[in-house]
C-alpha cells in the first residue's frame, strides 16, 4: 500500500503522524511511505531521518495526498486540505466530527473513509489511541493551570503547591477517566489539594485507592460540583463520551460562584468542551477571560510537546496502522472490532450512530 504522512497545518501543530521508527516498520511489511518535506521537524525528526529508513520524501501536501492510499496524521483535515481527499482514499487520524458539521459535510462529499482514532475501542471500552494524547493533556492540563494562575497571567497569584505556612491551590478534576487521573496525579504530585469527580462508583473507589492522599473523589452532580466552585482555583475539564458531544458540567451562571482569576482548562474542547462557555483556542492565543475566570480550551495540548506526544502516539497506532496496511481497510475492520468502531465516514456515508445523531444525518453502518 501506498501511505502519505502529511505535514500537519493547524495552528501551531508540530505533531506528525508517524515516527522513522514507525515507518521502517511499514517499509518492512512492503508498503511504500511517502512524507511531506519537513512534516516531522517540529517533532524532531529530519527528512533524512525518514530517507533513512526507506521512505520517500515529496515536496507538497497535494502531493502527499494524491500519492497515497492512505494518510496517516494527527489532526483533522482542516478546510485547504478537505479538496485533497479522494474518493476511497483512507484516512487514519483524529477527526472529532460531532463538535465540527463543516468538517463532517466536507468528508461526506470527499467519499473518502474517516477511520477516527478516538472511536476505535476495545470490546472493554477502552480507547486505545485516545489514551495516549490523553496521559499527555492530562498532564498538560495542571501545567498550564498552574502557569495562568500567577497574577502575572490574569489569575488569583497563588503557588499551586503553596509554601509552609501558605495552603496549597484547590484543583476540582471534571471525570476520573485517563484524562482526570493523569490531571490529578500531577496536581497531586506537585502538592496541590485536589478533588476528582466521576459519575461512576466503581471508578471512584479505584481512583480512591491508587491516587495519593491528597485527592478526595466526590460523585458528580450538580449540587456537588457547585459546592466546590466557590474556593476553586483551577478546574480541569476532562469527561470525554466516545465520538458524541460532551456535556457542559459548568455553566454560564456557574461562573459566578468562582473567585476572579480562576482558571478553567477544558481538556474535552474537541468533543465541544465541558464548559458552556468554552470556545476552541491555539497556542498562539490560548487563553481569554470571561467574568474574571480564565479559560483554556487549546485543542491541541499535546502539540506543544511534539518529540513526546508523536512517540507516544505511534507507540499506539502502529499496529493498527500495519493492520490497516497489510490487509486493506475492509479485512481489518472485518477482523478487528476495534478498528471497525473507528469508521465514522466511509465513502459519504455516515456509519457512527453519535456522528449521525449529532446532526440529524442518515446513520447508515458499514456492512463488512
Amino acid at each position: 500500500m501506498k501511505i502519505g504522512i502529511p505535514k500537519e497545518i493547524k495552528n501551531n501543530e508540530n505533531r506528525v503522524g508517524m515516527t522513522p521508527a514507525g515507518v521502517s516498520e511499514l517499509v518492512k511489511h512492503g508498503h511504500e511511505v511517502f512524507v511531506q518535506h519537513t512534516a516531522g521537524e517540529g517533532s524532531g525528526f529530519s527528512d533524512d531521518d525518514y530517507l533513512s529508513v526507506g521512505a520517500s520524501i515529496v515536496p507538497t501536501i497535494e502531493e502527499t495526498y494524491a500519492v497515497a492510499d492512505m494518510i496517516i496524521k494527527v489532526k483533522e483535515p482542516i478546510e485547504p486540505e478537505y479538496k485533497l481527499v479522494k474518493r476511497g482514499q483512507l484516512l487514519f487520524t483524529y477527526f472529532h466530527f460531532a463538535c465540527d458539521r463543516e468538517l463532517t459535510e466536507a468528508m461526506i462529499d470527499s467519499g473518502g473513509v474517516c477511520l477516527a482514532y478516538e472511536t476505535v475501542q476495545l470490546n472493554n471500552g477502552a480507547l486505545p489511541l485516545l489514551i495516549p494524547m490523553s496521559e499527555v493533556a492530562g498532564r498538560m492540563a495542571i501545567v498550564n493551570g498552574a502557569y495562568y494562575l500567577q497574577k502575572t497571567q490574569g489569575g488569583k497569584g497563588k503557588l499551586i503547591c503553596g509554601v509552609p505556612g501558605v495552603k496549597p491551590a484547590k484543583v476540582l478534576v471534571l471525570g476520573g477517566g485517563v484524562v482526570g487521573e493523569a490531571a490529578a496525579r500531577v496536581a497531586a504530585g506537585m502538592g496541590a489539594n485536589v478533588v476528582i469527580a466521576d459519575i461512576s462508583l466503581p471508578r471512584l473507589r479505584q481512583l480512591d485507592m491508587e491516587l495519593p492522599d491528597n485527592v478526595t473523589t466526590l460523585y458528580s452532580s450538580r449540587h456537588n460540583i457547585e459546592k466546590e466552585l466557590a474556593d476553586v482555583d483551577i478546574v480541569v475539564g476532562s469527561v470525554l463520551i466516545p465520538g458524541d458531544i460532551t456535556p457542559h458540567l459548568i455553566t454560564a451562571d456557574m461562573l459566578k460562584k468562582m473567585e476572579r482569576g480562576t482558571v478553567l482548562v477544558d481538556v474535552a474542547i474537541d468533543q465541544g468542551g465541558c464548559f458552556e462557555t468554552s470556545r476552541p483556542t491555539t497556542h498562539s492565543e490560548p487563553v481569554y477571560e470571561i467574568d474574571g475566570i480564565i479559560h483554556y480550551a487549546v485543542a491541541n495540548i499535546p502539540g506543544a510537546v511534539p518529540n513526546t506526544s508523536t512517540m507516544a502516539l505511534t507507540n499506539a497506532t502502529l499496529k493498527y496502522a500495519l493492520a490497516l496496511a497489510d490487509k486493506g481497510w475492509q479485512q481489518a475492520c472485518r477482523e478487528d472490532p476495534a478498528l471497525y468502531r473507528g469508521l465514522n465516514i466511509v465513502e459519504g456515508k455516515v456509519t457512527f450512530k453519535a456522528l449521525a445523531d449529532a446532526f440529524g444525518l442518515l446513520f447508515d453502518p458499514v456492512v463488512l
